[in-house]
């Protein structure tokens, strides 16, 4: 008798937790979820304890969770915190498949976490680990679409997978095949964009921006079109003042597409305090801002990032900029002390790094044509201009230099818009260095065939397109020949 009591009431009182687990974004997640995407970790782990004290059965503070590791981890590039973050996964994963089956959200949040994992995996260089996790991601993601269409969200991870998949490097395209994986950079990119429009004044409002922050580096890493810092500038308005995130993806947009005076304006403004996460990227962004205006405190800002960042990336690059830093003041001893620091520190995970070690054990750059790049990187093309000028190719005595200058000659005008002079110099690039190691002719024919599509010269676009990909084992492989690829996807779309 009372062993079937007991029975009884344990199939209640399971029962009784069946019922009562659930997925509610309630006004409690949604300021946590907005505390950890202003960079607030601690206001947000704060509310997440506060949330999994009040509703012990609510499984969102689990997917919260994993979003304060995944910035944290995107922004600090911690090696010991990612461990950490690695071991956590299968029991937040265990945690979510114990909640209500019934809701879009016990798939999707599964799905955010292998997506999380897979890019902060990818970040630190795990690349085979992490197509085995956007799989998994993109497989739950399109069995919950099928269950629940009108669950936004969805649209949102699809899109941003689909432009993952579309980028996935040539070293990783054998694995892909074999998983079944395939993207559309452009395709992925429309879906951002069309979720950012649906969900205004929805009750999806709340991921604002984190999708602005996702189309943000899509536009600025992966596309990089003609236009991205007018298209993104107000994208970037709308996300909160008061989020030291916006204020970051403000200096990294302005900097990256050649607006160095916005992004060191940008920076300076950013909000400050103790709620906020350390984020040592700002020091990287801001000296390099200040490099390409020539400023004379550019130095502090690159040797405080290296001293402070918890990452081994971008560490290489940031030494190789101090030293150009020195060059261009005649400061040979100190030139020669930072190109020391970038063949021994840091490491070669992304392509700054592999690039900057390259240069590093090149010859000296020609003072002129470097001094003509750092105007050009920061937006200042009259000065670029007038530096390339001043240069006689005859007094050149290394292919590089001479292959460089038309380069930097096409690159210049071609953001200047006079295309004609862009396509002349690309093409000069292009014979010269078509059979060298350096990424200057793949990415002249790279971008003379955004030129012609430009233009709508689809024929002359194409065969550009195919020229850069018929270009190996040169700087920046990965970037150009997704960038190539891309193009011949649009064309072959029109």
């Amino acid at each position: 008798m009372h062993y079937k009591y007991l029975i009884t009431l344990l199939i209640f009182f399971g029962i009784h937790e069946a019922i009562n687990a659930n997925f509610v974004f309630n006004p409690n997640s949604v300021t946590a979820y907005q505390a950890i995407f202003d960079l607030r970790f601690n206001d947000g782990r704060k509310l997440i304890r506060d949330e999994k004290i009040n509703n012990p059965q609510n499984g969102i503070p689990v997917l919260l969770d994993n979003y304060i590791d995944f910035l944290f981890l995107l922004t600090s590039e911690n090696k010991i915190e990612f461990e950490k973050f690695k071991d956590r996964k299968s029991g937040r994963i265990d945690a979510i498949r114990k909640n209500d089956k019934t809701s879009p959200y016990y798939l999707f949040a599964q799905a955010e976490i292998y997506l999380q994992s897979g890019m902060i995996k990818a970040k630190f260089g795990e690349y085979m680990s992490s197509t085995y996790d956007f799989k998994k991601a993109k497989d739950l993601l399109t069995e919950n679409n099928q269950k629940f269409k009108d669950f936004l969200p969805n649209q949102k991870s699809l899109g941003l997978i689909e432009v993952i998949f579309g980028a996935i490097p040539t070293n990783m395209k054998g694995i892909a095949s074999i998983l079944g994986i395939q993207g559309n950079i452009t395709k992925g990119n429309k879906q951002l964009e069309r979720f950012r429009l649906q969900i205004a004044n929805s009750r999806y409002s709340y991921y604002n921006d984190e999708i602005v922050f996702f189309i943000c580096f899509t536009h600025v890493d992966v596309i990089q079109s003609r236009n991205n810092y007018s298209d993104l500038a107000p994208l970037l308005n709308s996300m909160n003042d008061k989020s030291l995130l916006k204020s970051y993806l403000q200096g990294y947009t302005a900097f990256r597409t050649g607006h160095a005076d916005a992004a060191i304006k940008f920076i300076d403004a950013a909000p400050k305090g103790n709620q906020y996460a350390d984020l040592p990227l700002m020091n990287y962004l801001m000296g390099n801002a200040k490099l390409c205006r020539m400023d004379s405190d550019a130095n502090i800002y690159l040797s405080k990032f290296a001293n402070e960042t918890l990452s081994t990336n971008y560490i290489k690059d940031t030494y190789l900029r101090l030293a150009f830093y020195y060059l261009l003041r005649n400061n040979l001893p100190q030139y020669n002390y930072y190109l020391s620091m970038v063949r021994t520190k840091g490491s070669v995970i992304n392509e700054k790094d592999k690039q900057a070690l390259k240069e590093a054990n090149d010859v000296k750059p020609n003072i002129t044509l470097l001094r003509a790049r750092i105007y050009f990187d920061g937006g200042n093309y009259t000065s670029a201009l007038a530096q390339l000028k001043s240069i006689q190719v005859g007094d050149l005595k290394i292919l590089k230099d001479k292959i460089e200058l038309y380069y930097r000659f096409g690159r210049t005008y071609d953001m200047m818009n006079d295309f004609d002079d862009a396509l002349l110099n690309y093409q000069r690039t292009i014979n010269l260095g078509k059979n060298q190691t350096y990424y200057f002719a793949a990415n002249s024919a790279l971008k003379s065939g955004t030129i012609y599509e430009y233009i709508k010269d689809y024929k002359k676009a194409n065969d550009l397109y195919n020229i850069a990909l018929g270009m190996r084992n040169h700087e920046y492989q990965i970037g150009i020949d997704t960038q190539a690829k891309e193009g011949l996807r649009r064309l072959n779309e029109l």
